[in-house]
């Protein structure tokens, strides 16, 4: 078990966390151990994340809650910390992403990290970073499944993405993860919670085929902003004129997309192949 240290509360959020959690805790007189028994975790766990050293899920935060009765205290806390975990070059749009209006998004052969699932993203990260720690991935999972509160939220902006057929096909993390994931793309379209259009593969080069992007809006004034990503870095994109440039690309490359009804019963159509897949995995002999 980690051996206690201060913590600075004011040094990150994660910290923040940390320090409220030993407070709840010692006030509650309870031991990282007992405290671990009654949330399900292992007092290693606690002692890692009351002194910064883990980063808490979501579901942690709201166990916490309900257990010290600290009236939501840590849940409030839970998405500030796991947006202190997004690397450098991806801050600036972190802190736009919550004020956005509108949200128009190409991933390239990803779905979209508001709509990705946990293995999915897992699977994600394990594949470009193949040499990180275990706790690294896990706090990069729980830093993007932070950012999906947006779906939820009372200013839930409009959301609309294209997709690359390879992005729906492609079984990232294998068939029964990548049928999980389609199943969740298909449970926020019916929901009216996105608009997707599917760019296929048999209609050759599009507008965006050299790379991802986001565009967003605001209704408090902030001028339209880009985002465009590579693998390891992002730049914001704020000069208006290169954000027209960038809205035309997305438009000429909507133009070439299926509809929205035609994208969806494509990727029912696919999902059904991946579990179909999966299920025959399953079939063969060990």
């Amino acid at each position: 078990m980690p051996s206690p240290r201060e913590l600075d509360p004011s040094e990150s959020m994660l910290a923040l966390f940390g320090s409220e959690l030993r407070d709840h805790r010692t006030k509650a007189r309870l031991s990282q151990e007992g405290l671990g028994d009654l949330l399900g975790y292992t007092g290693s766990l606690i002692g890692q994340i009351e002194t910064g050293r883990r980063t808490p899920t979501r579901e942690f935060a709201e166990r916490v809650d309900a257990t010290l009765d600290a009236a939501g205290i840590f849940s409030k806390l839970w998405p500030h910390v796991t947006r202190g975990q997004f690397p450098s070059f991806f801050k600036s749009y972190a802190e736009l992403e919550p004020r956005a209006c509108q949200m128009l998004e190409y991933g390239g052969d990803l779905i979209p990290g508001l709509g990705q699932t946990e293995p999915y993203m897992r699977a994600v990260f394990e594949a470009g970073l193949p040499l990180a720690r275990p706790e690294l991935i896990e706090e990069k999972v729980a830093a993007r499944l932070g950012r999906q509160q947006l779906l939820t939220g009372p200013t839930r902006p409009l959301l609309w993405w294209l997709l690359s057929e390879n992005a729906i096909r492609r079984p990232v993390g294998g068939f029964d993860t990548m049928a999980d994931q389609l199943a969740k793309l298909l449970t926020l379209v019916r929901s009216r919670m996105v608009v997707i259009q599917v760019l296929e593969t048999s209609r050759g080069a599009h507008a965006l085929l050299e790379g991802s992007m986001t565009l967003m809006s605001f209704t408090d004034g902030t001028p339209d902003t880009g985002y465009v990503e590579a693998p390891h870095t992002g730049v914001l994109v704020e000069n208006p004129d290169r954000v027209r440039e960038l809205r035309l690309s997305y438009d000429l490359a909507r133009a070439d997309a299926l509809s929205p009804e035609a994208s969806l019963n494509l990727v029912e159509k696919v999902a059904k192949e991946h579990q179909h897949h999966a299920d025959e995995q399953r079939a063969e002999p060990s």
